[in-house]
């Protein structure tokens, strides 16, 4: 045990430029670890919080994102929100921002708004509208904003992140204004095909796999069906759902729907290993070889004509009831 012992003084101060040095020194190193990554497998990863997230973070990765994004803006034909938010929305945090592009185009739409985006990942770009700004955080932690302060929270892409979705819906509605919109985006890993085509084949193999190893993980990979339920759970009124199809490759007839299934297809081929690989190695026992050998089926039925698959896509918006005044219809 420490003696307790009268604590000591130095007689030989540093100088205030020796002290705000080794501050800077300490701010800097502080800085550049939340900056650094981590490899595992040949793909890179978030430091900041590691093994928190399945998705990898390098340019293989942000590409597969950048194509979701524009995924999205086929489906909805161009609108990057469903939510019916005002023109002259003024606080808006868009959760997992990725890349930072639905952020930065949201900024640009909106010069009236302070748009924050947030994500594990420091991979967003450094020239960006005035009106955005883009911090490394865990959602799941305490929030530092007020409450009650947003007009708009955007939620896209966040399957197998959210240990406790619940938790999150209520940390959003407590800081969300009253009247204010969350939206929420998700997207099946389970392909479904209106013929029959995807049954008995490798589509079905892959969603069993991904769900037992999210369940594994701890952060499911069902939201896209849990969303509508957990949100109104959490208080929210004016409940709305809405879900597309998305053809996995360019089979569809309708040419909007052939669009759209060249690029989830490539969607798909670009992300198929950022999906399984953490996550199978980690949490399934796979090995790295195990897991190439199913991304080669994968790829091989993802451009098998004869397999009419899709992905189902679910919008989920809601608004934060105002007290005093009629909370509206579910």
């Amino acid at each position: 045990m420490a003696e307790q012992r009268p604590l000591e003084v130095d007689n030989e101060l540093p100088t205030e430029e020796e002290l705000i040095g080794d501050s800077q020194s300490e701010l800097t190193s502080l800085k550049s670890s939340i900056l650094e990554h981590r490899y595992e497998n040949g793909r890179r990863y978030n430091a900041f919080r590691p093994g928190s997230y399945w998705g990898p973070n390098d340019e293989k990765a942000q590409d597969h994102l950048d194509i979701g994004h524009h995924l999205h803006n086929l489906l909805t034909g161009g609108r990057l929100y469903l939510a019916p938010i005002s023109s002259t929305v003024q606080r808006v945090l868009d959760i997992g921002t990725g890349t930072g592009i639905w952020a930065i185009e949201f900024a640009d739409l909106h010069p009236s708004a302070k748009v924050i985006g947030t994500d594990l990942s420091p991979i967003q770009p450094t020239w960006v509208p005035p009106n955005v700004q883009f911090e490394v955080d865990d959602c799941t932690d305490e929030w530092v904003h007020e409450k009650d302060s947003f007009d708009y929270i955007h939620i896209r892409g966040m399957y197998g992140s959210i240990a406790d979705w619940d938790a999150l819906y209520k940390t959003i509605h407590s800081h969300l204004k009253p009247g204010g919109y969350i939206e929420h985006w998700e997207q099946s890993v389970q392909a479904k095909s209106d013929d029959g085509t995807t049954a008995g084949t490798v589509y079905e193999e892959w969603a069993e796999l991904a769900h037992r190893a999210g369940d594994a993980f701890g952060k499911t990979l069902r939201i896209v069906d849990e969303s509508k339920n957990r949100i109104t759970k959490a208080g929210f009124v004016d409940v709305v759902e809405k879900r597309f199809k998305c053809p996995l490759g360019p089979w569809a007839s309708d040419p909007i729907m052939k669009k759209m299934g060249a690029f989830n297809r490539l969607q798909q081929e670009e992300g198929l290993e950022g999906y399984a690989m953490y996550l199978y190695t980690t949490y399934l026992g796979w090995t790295r070889e195990e897991v190439e050998v199913l991304l080669a089926r994968m790829r091989k039925a993802l451009r098998d004509p004869s397999i009419h698959a899709y992905q189902e896509y679910s919008v989920v918006w809601a608004r934060k009831p105002v007290p005093g005044k009629e909370a509206g219809a579910g």
